[in-house]
């Protein structure tokens, strides 16, 4: 077995049990322990898993979500992050790089991530504060988005449904900006663990033929895949 195909059994094993034992690896692919923790050491290095003591763990699934948002943002981008846990770990990483963009937001804790020296700017937007949203949302808020223009705006979801063409969240106040901010976004895509294709929000604020694409952590179910190409849907 070459190391590539092994490398990806491994994080396929990582990410379907949650862990692994590299006493256990080592029995599994019939090579040393210590070729083992160099390819957990490798894969880590990647971002794919995270090492422990004796074996390895699963990245947090918004970080995985986060880090292939990564791929799609340029310097010079005008980028909206919506209120979303998996875009306050991609607001993490882009304080991190070395990526010269204006970020907007509406969400409290993306803007505390830009509280450290970094290459980027952020603009915050204000509004109606909802507790419960940790940002804000509401006319003034929708008003204030009226005047930009986006490259790309990452959005959260509480689901989708392929087959009624329908994203949705709770609060219809953060469907209300959510849609605000997508109807002025050149490219958008959904922040989205592949679970929520199961899942159903109570507002309908979009309809996948909105959206570019969806970033995700996996790849979706067959019949959801079936679905995604029929609207030209991408996912990454």
């Amino acid at each position: 077995m070459f190391a590539e195909e092994r490398h990806e059994q491994i994080v396929a094993l990582v990410n379907r049990n949650g862990s692994v034992r590299v006493k256990e690896l080592s029995e599994l692919f019939q090579i040393t322990e210590d070729s083992i923790r160099k390819a957990l050491t490798n894969l880590e290095r990647k971002g794919l898993l995270k090492k422990t003591y004796g074996g390895a763990m699963r990245k947090s699934v918004n970080h995985m979500i986060a880090s292939n948002a990564m791929n799609v943002i340029k310097n010079d981008d005008m980028v909206f992050l919506d209120i979303s846990t998996a875009n306050l770990e991609l607001a993490r990483l882009i304080v991190k790089s070395t990526l010269n963009i204006i970020v907007v937001t509406n969400m409290v804790d993306i803007m505390l991530e830009f509280m450290v020296p970094t290459v980027s700017r952020l603009i915050m937007l204000g509004g109606s504060f909802s507790s419960g949203r940790d940002g804000f949302t509401g006319s003034l808020t929708d008003r204030q988005l009226e005047d930009f223009r986006f490259d790309l705006a990452f959005m959260g979801a509480v689901g989708v449904d392929v087959f009624d063409n329908s994203v949705s969240t709770y609060m219809v106040e953060d469907g209300i900006t959510k849609r605000a901010a997508l109807n002025r976004s050149k490219a958008a895509y959904m922040m989205l663990e592949t679970r929520k294709f199961n899942a159903d929000g109570t507002y309908k604020y979009a309809g996948l033929d909105n959206f570019t694409g969806a970033i995700l952590e996996s790849a979706p179910p067959s019949d959801i895949e079936e679905k995604l190409i029929e609207y030209n849907f991408e996912w990454l």
